[in-house]
This record gives C-alpha cells, sequence and structure tokens, in this order.
C-alpha cells in the first residue's frame, strides 16, 4: 500500500516527463523492517528499500535513500530536475551528505 508519494519534473530537450515518487507502508520482514519505494523515472522504475529496526525507522531510510539517490542522479547533476518552486527536492540525506543539499533543501532539512 502507498502511504506517500511525491511527483518531481524531469526536463529534456524541452520536453517535461513526471518522475513520481512512491513510499510503501513499511512492512515487517524476518525480525526487522522494510520500506519500499519505487522512483519512476522515465526511462525505467527504480525500485529499492530502507531497513531498520522499526517502522519508523525503515520509513527513515527509505527517505534519505531516495535523497541520496535524486540527488546523485545525472538528472539532477545535468539541472533537469526540479520540484514545483521548491530548491531542491524535500528529502532528507543522511549526516555525511547534507553538504551535497542545495537551496531549501539546505537551508530546511
Amino acid at each position: 500500500m502507498i502511504i506517500a508519494s511525491r511527483t518531481l519534473t524531469y526536463l529534456a530537450a524541452s520536453v517535461r516527463q513526471d518522475v513520481r515518487i512512491d513510499i510503501f507502508k513499511p512492512e515487517q520482514d524476518n525480525g526487522s523492517w522494510l520500506c519500499r519505494y519505487v522512483i519512476n523515472w522515465p526511462d525505467q522504475p527504480w525500485h529499492s528499500f530502507g531497513g531498520g529496526h522499526d517502522a519508523v525507522q525503515a520509513l527513515l531510510a527509505a527517505m534519505q535513500k531516495i535523497g541520496i539517490e535524486l540527488y546523485a542522479s545525472q538528472a539532477n547533476t545535468s539541472g533537469q530536475l526540479s520540484w514545483d518552486d521548491w530548491k531542491g527536492f524535500g528529502f532528507p540525506v543522511p549526516k555525511g551528505a547534507r553538504d551535497t543539499l542545495i537551496g531549501d533543501d539546505a537551508k530546511y532539512l
């Protein structure tokens, strides 16, 4: 079950495409927790998950992985990825990657 979604915009060759990110309800898995997510890139969806000791930790890990994957993506490094009027993507990143945050993300996250 999807519990949260966000849609970014990818601009390539003057064509705007949606990049929808779906985060699924955390689920137990052999004594730990997983929180699956999908980044629906225009060329191919990326499926992954964050794990943790409980549901909250798994959800935070998933959101941080999404943040890292967005910031490290070729779409971002080429300046073709955006989220509304927000400067950044609105996803947290782990402490060691906070120097990569830009704009509103650097200010608020």
